[in-house]
């Protein structure tokens, strides 16, 4: 009997594993790389996850009705997810988005209907950056309570701190790589920004299997601001968690589930998307190509010769081709 869904929601997930064995050989590696393609998701990344599971939590515990308005903050991704699964079951969506994400995001919210306003438009988002030295956890936080002490009939799903970000990731991320891989994985290595897909795959995988090794990523030092670069080209929605106050760390992010730390610059993410699409023919974003990057060092090491490497690929490089990624002769 044919199969026919009827919500975007039922498509969410179940992203297939691949094996870049061209990108493999060109780069002599000895251990098996795996990359997940969260681009298969139906708005094209991991962050369609915990949308759904954010926003289906919420409605079960009352605390989404109909006629609600779902807001949140966000570097892009995450409101695009949001915005259409709002769509899809008739709610109004409104996003706070940072102004540096590319064109492509502001296009895509707005196509799904979203209201979207720029974190630098919004006086207390500046306000508290400002007087927290850009601390954006914070920023965040006030955001939120200032809204839902003016305004009635909304719900802030807040990423940052909602449970069911990395539980959407230990529900369904981590047992799909498990089954996939018939268990067969040793190494897991992911992005860092909320920490839920990190957090919430680790747990599942860790749980399966306490020996396999989880590599969390953020920016290389080169790839933050500074006195000397104060906008340098970032990874969109790549963050630090390591070396910096505990206040600052998203609650969404366990800091004790990772095993190694592993820093990536973003003309490195660069380097490694460009290569792969080339290699493999898949067109991935910064992030994702932060994730081959280090995947690809850490397979490098003597010691995971015939080791099984998996790599979150965030999402799809059509989201980047108006930025300096793909923007090269």
């Amino acid at each position: 009997m044919a199969k026919v869904y009827e919500s975007i929601t039922e498509l969410v997930g179940r992203t297939p594993l691949l094996e870049v064995v061209n990108y493999e050989k060109e780069h002599g590696l000895e251990a098996k790389l795996l990359v997940k393609l969260e681009y298969y998701n139906p708005n094209q990344s991991v962050k369609d996850r915990i949308a759904l599971s954010m926003i289906e939590e919420a409605e079960k515990s009352g605390k989404l009705k109909p006629g609600y308005t779902i807001i949140e903050a966000t570097s892009g991704n995450t409101g695009i997810g949001l915005a259409a699964i709002a769509a899809a079951k008739g709610y109004k969506f409104r996003v706070y988005i940072q102004d540096n994400v590319s064109k492509e995001r502001f296009q895509v919210l707005k196509a799904f209907g979203a209201e979207v306003i720029k974190l630098s438009e919004n006086p207390v988002v500046m306000e508290t950056l400002e007087s927290t030295g850009g601390d954006f956890v914070a920023a965040v936080k006030k955001l939120k309570e200032v809204i839902l002490a003016e305004e009635t009939d909304v719900f802030f799903t807040d990423q940052l701190t909602n449970p069911a970000n990395p539980g959407a990731h230990e529900a369904t991320t981590g047992p799909e790589i498990w089954e996939d891989t018939e268990g067969k994985v040793d190494i897991l290595v992911a992005n860092v920004g909320t920490g839920g897909t990190v957090s919430g795959t680790g747990k599942y995988l860790k749980a399966k299997n306490p020996d396999i090794k989880v590599v969390a990523i953020q920016p290389g030092p080169k790839s933050l601001p500074s006195e000397a670069d104060p906008n340098p080209e970032d990874i969109t929605g790549v963050h630090p968690f390591d070396g910096i106050p505990s206040e600052r760390i998203p609650k969404t992010m366990d800091v004790n589930i990772y095993d190694e730390k592993f820093e990536v610059e973003t003309f490195e993410a660069y380097q490694a998307a460009r290569e792969v699409a080339k290699s493999d023919g898949i067109l991935i974003g910064t992030s994702s190509g932060a994730a081959i990057y280090a995947a690809t060092q850490v397979a490098k090491r003597p010691e995971n010769k015939g080791k099984t490497i998996v790599a979150i690929l965030p999402d799809t490089g059509l989201r980047y081709l108006t930025t300096n990624l793909f923007n090269v002769e």
